[in-house]
């Protein structure tokens, strides 16, 4: 999510989540916290009525997060949001954790948890008639603008797309 926002784009995502509930755990809506001092968009995360952020603190949100962090976490600290996402996606009913980064996807292979990456959810809403590809082709283009990886450089959705027979 704070990619959407860097980019000004939370909007399209909130459209492709409209009738899930979108929860955060807490370790995200730190890293945010500190990463609107510099970044101001962030802050629409956290302000987003859309989006409710949740406390890990059951003993088994705080297992799986230990779990993840053995596995993703280095001494620079990178990747705790991503154990917030993948444990409190991990411990809720029906929840699944939206996560891109490559490393942590392979983290949680084997575990009860369900992974999606945001590319497929976008693919998944321009099949489903909310998104089109010239839209997604901008939205891409606007993340890979910042440090976002893609399967594609800019421009160059459509052709991917065309190439994966995703539409």
């Amino acid at each position: 999510m704070s990619h959407f926002a860097k980019a000004q784009w939370l909007g399209v995502l909130k459209s492709v989540l409209k009738d899930r509930s979108v929860v955060i755990p807490d370790v995200v809506a730190d890293e945010l916290r500190t990463g609107a001092e510099q970044i101001h968009h962030l802050r629409s995360v956290l302000e987003a009525e859309w989006i409710r952020t949740v406390v890990l603190e059951t003993p088994e949100q705080l297992a799986a997060f230990v779990h993840y962090e053995s596995r993703l976490v280095g001494p620079d600290r990178r990747n705790i949001g991503e154990c917030g996402v993948l444990a409190l996606a991990e411990t809720l009913p029906d929840a699944v954790a939206v996560v891109d980064d490559r490393v942590a996807v392979a983290a949680a292979r084997g575990r009860p948890v369900t992974v999606r990456r945001t590319l497929g959810l976008l693919c998944d809403a321009i099949r489903g008639g909310l998104l089109t590809v010239p839209l997604v082709s901008a939205l891409a283009d606007d993340l890979l603008q910042g440090d976002y990886r893609l399967p594609f450089k800019q421009g160059g959705f459509a052709e991917w797309s065309t190439r994966e027979g995703l539409f």
